[in-house]
């Protein structure tokens, strides 16, 4: 199923079960006669506001991202877990407003009652869907081609439990040997197609959508190899279990429904912490940029008193997942800097500074107008600063894992700025990609915090770099 009609699906689900469990409750609540009432309450603008909170919560705790090969114990759980923070929270504001009003109104049995409601209505619609979706899967929709990396006993055990387990649409279209011997080796009709050093070009012509390692423990050192060639192609890894101790602290990993596989690289932040990071970028965005247009201003024209051109530098960077984008500076260059050197890095006491550019870039200001680009999604205020598409492809095949970088949002900032300075060298880059990988294997937003608190260091006092 596509992600995106799997996502309206739940929301419609959740929607319908929250404000039926919301119906049911107001008609014991009100109408049964059970509950004292004093007045006659509004139905449907609680009914709106109650919704709203629920998809506030849900969202932040993860229960809109994709769960269908994952167990519906864990989603249930989950929901369990969320709904008794929520229905906690929720009647504590009843309670208080009951307490102001010197009303009294039952409070706790009616919090059991609509909990329980709440549970089963839209546990029921998560299974039903959940449910719809496992068989659309087993009857061959949204079935994702699988490549597996081995061809020894442990790949044969996978490939069974694939085949058995078909509720994770994962169709395995061929083996992927260490070498090139024997290519014409078969294990129950399924073809040992090639090796792993043309693993990029099988995955593009079989539009592989997974790939599973299930090396043997001799095989380690192809681990990498199989890793890098994955970087960049929006494929998900996977490894057997007993393999991981490999790539210890490389990775962050969760159980996959049916069969034990574990994620290699699976989303890096909690949900509700990924949300808020968003959150956060768009509030503090918007309010730097509403206080900062006078500054906007004043910066503009001394620009474009100083040197002749745009007062905007516009240029293409890649951000998540490849995605190219035009990152927004104030120009602190001359006009066509790069017209007779190509694509070069930036250097300190560059000669190609201009006078107001020099002023701009000490205080940092010529990165204000980023924020543009923050609040619009391309960027985030933290993370790995965003490189052009000519030095990612260049940098990819001199480095392993540099891709890896573009797993999350570029920020405006990030370890690498307030840690090291300009990238001046390849051994600059190496450097700054360490720092990179560690904020990438450590996201959190008290990680965030930290990077802006010496950020502001880095700016109050003049040290470290950003290019």
């Amino acid at each position: 199923m596509n992600k995106t009609i799997e996502k309206i699906l739940i929301l419609l689900s959740d929607f319908i079960t929250i404000n039926l469990a919301w119906l049911i409750y107001w008609y014991i609540r009100i109408q049964s006669g059970l509950f004292d009432v004093i007045s006659m309450p509004e139905f449907f603008l609680p009914m709106i506001v109650v919704y709203a909170y629920w998809l506030i919560i849900f969202t932040f705790v993860g229960m809109y991202r994709t769960w269908f090969a994952s167990s519906r114990i864990d989603e249930l759980v989950t929901l369990f877990k969320a709904s008794i923070v929520g229905v906690f929270i929720l009647f504590f504001l009843i309670f208080l407003d009951d307490y102001i009003h010197n009303i009294s109104s039952g409070t706790r049995i009616l919090i059991f009652i609509y909990w329980s409601l709440f549970i089963f209505f839209v546990g029921s619609g998560r299974l039903l869907l959940r449910s719809f979706q496992r068989r659309l899967l087993i009857n061959g929709f949204g079935r994702k081609n699988t490549l597996i990396v081995g061809f020894n006993p442990k790949a044969f055990e996978v490939f069974d439990q694939l085949k058995h387990h078909r509720a994770l649409g994962l169709d395995v279209v061929g083996f992927i040997d260490q070498n090139e011997e024997n290519k014409d080796e078969t294990y129950k009709e399924c073809r040992k197609i090639g090796s792993v050093k043309k693993l990029d070009t099988f995955i593009e012509q079989n539009m592989v959508k997974e790939v599973i390692i299930a090396l043997e423990k001799d095989d380690h050192d192809i681990l990498i190899e199989v890793i890098a060639k994955c970087e960049g192609r929006n494929v998900g890894i996977k490894i057997v279990p007993d393999l991981y101790e490999i790539l210890s602290g490389q990775a962050r990993t969760s159980q996959i429904y049916g069969i034990p596989l574990i994620d290699i690289m699976p989303q890096l932040m909690p949900e509700w912490e990924k949300t808020a990071k968003r959150l956060l970028d768009i509030i503090i965005s918007f309010i730097i940029l509403i206080l900062t247009l006078p500054i906007f201003i004043i910066v503009s024209i001394a620009i474009k008193l100083d040197s002749p051109g745009p007062v905007f530098f516009v240029q293409e960077r890649m951000g998540m997942n490849g995605k190219i984008f035009r990152i927004v500076k104030f120009r602190s260059m001359k006009q066509d800097a790069e017209k007779y050197t190509g694509p070069v890095w930036s250097q300190k006491d560059d000669p190609r500074v201009t006078r107001v550019g020099r002023i701009i870039r000490k205080v940092r200001i010529d990165e204000l107008p980023q924020f543009i680009n923050v609040l619009s999604g391309e960027m985030s205020i933290v993370g790995p600063r965003p490189e052009r598409p000519f030095f990612v492809e260049k940098l990819s095949h001199e480095i392993p894992y540099y891709k890896r970088r573009l797993k999350v949002r570029p920020g405006i900032t990030g370890w690498a700025q307030v840690k090291h300075k300009y990238d001046e060298s390849i051994e600059d880059v190496k450097i700054k990609l360490r720092y990179d990988l560690f904020y990438i294997e450590n996201m959190s937003l008290r990680m965030d915090l930290k990077i802006l608190f010496r950020t502001i260091f880095v700016v109050l006092f003049g040290k470290g770099h950003y290019e």
